[in-house]
């Protein structure tokens, strides 16, 4: 992975999360430059001037983007919108609970996401959910050629640790599904994006609770084809996705970006500083996405965080994959997932290795090759193109 901070792997990660999801080179360039000296102090230090130098990019966005509207060029302003808001959202994301412009920050970033999709006229719909008293948001991308009247297959992409679906629908999945003939709905689910930061949900271990409704809801769009709703989960959506479709057999398939197959072992050992993290002031973190008072009621919220025992119950075709090189989940537990997936009629492990590129967390190091393959994977259960 191209580390820019090449002594901090958190700060590096975000910075190629804004790389591979829509960032420019030149812009996250003149934004990391002036605090390369930062980051060599660890990852919690100097998330302030990270904070700083990020915001700072966005805001000299946002000021070129208002005056294209200003002159009529409404095209223009969409992409710079668009680009502002992943920097406010990498800035956001970078920040410790409670930090005290980080709610703010996060609103500001929806708003110009909302600029971004209006003024480019992009293919992506703001839709809610009905969850329990509240509602789950979600960003809908149909499916390319999709004529009224007509259903699509459907993917939902399910979010991970710190992940959110504005994040996911700017990666290579923004496009992927839609070209190959398949609907994708990215969500914000409970633990994550606007369900935890604007609804207060956290993050809950039985994924069915949530995954349900979504069926549910998804079942009576006039878009879907609901006989063919496959899902995928990315990064700790590598322990949603299998768990939803053990207690959810409406799902025709599923597929991982990376295997969590036991993500309580991967805390225990992250209290021992093997392996790395995804954000900075980690345990602050953790503790919020799951409602947690602290490091021992976490503890306990984490230990049925594990797919043992589980898997038997799905009856669909499945993919695992991961990268050789994956320094925050080892590439054991894909091979654990895989093993266990005893009932599926159809299964297959993808590990991406230095032949493939990809072989990083999620294949953030190189998303375009692994994601070409999952979504043609998908594409060939669900009945679209490849």
């Amino acid at each position: 992975m191209f580390q820019y901070f090449p002594s901090n792997y958190v700060w590096s990660l975000s910075t190629m999360i804004a790389l591979t999801h829509g960032g420019n080179i030149g812009e996250v360039d003149a934004m990391c430059a002036p605090i390369l000296e930062a980051a060599r102090a660890g990852d919690d230090p100097g998330t302030e001037a990270f904070y700083a130098a990020w915001k700072g990019g966005g805001d000299r966005l946002i000021a070129l983007a208002d005056a294209d509207l200003a002159r009529g060029h409404g095209l223009s302003a969409g992409e710079k919108y668009g680009r502002a808001a992943l920097y406010y959202g990498i800035a956001e994301r970078m920040q410790a609970h409670g930090f005290e412009a980080r709610l703010a920050m996060y609103r500001r970033s929806l708003e110009l996401f909302a600029l971004a999709r209006r003024h480019g006229r992009e293919n992506c719909e703001r839709i809610e959910l009905p969850y329990g008293d509240s509602h789950l948001s979600g960003l809908l991308v149909r499916a390319e050629g999709l004529q009224p009247g007509q259903r699509a297959p459907l993917v939902l992409v399910m979010n991970g640790l710190d992940s959110t679906k504005e994040m996911l629908a700017k990666s290579v999945m923004g496009s992927l599904f839609a070209r190959r003939g398949l609907s994708a709905l990215f969500i914000d689910q409970p633990g994550t994006g606007e369900a935890l930061r604007l609804q207060g949900l956290p993050a809950v271990a039985n994924t069915e609770v949530w995954a349900s409704p979504i069926v549910d809801w998804l079942q009576q769009r006039p878009e879907v084809d609901a006989q063919r709703i496959g899902a995928l989960g990315v990064s700790l959506g590598g322990y949603y996705c299998p768990r939803a479709l053990a207690f959810e057999p409406r799902f025709a398939c599923g597929a991982v970006w990376g295997a969590n197959h036991d993500w309580r072992a991967v805390q225990q050992a992250r209290l021992k500083r093997e392996g790395e993290n995804p954000v900075p002031h980690y345990w602050k973190h953790v503790q919020w996405v799951f409602g947690a008072h602290d490091m021992d009621d976490f503890f306990a919220k984490a230990e049925a965080m594990h797919l043992n025992g589980v898997l038997d119950r799905i009856r669909v075709p499945f993919l695992v994959t991961h990268g050789e090189n994956d320094r925050q989940i080892p590439l054991k537990y894909a091979h654990q997932t895989y093993e266990q997936l005893v009932n599926c009629p159809k299964k297959d492990l993808f590990i991406f290795d230095a032949s493939t590129g990809g072989v990083e967390h999620s294949s953030l190091d190189n998303p375009h090759n692994a994601g070409n393959q999952i979504a043609d994977w998908l594409a060939e259960q669900l009945g679209g193109r490849t």
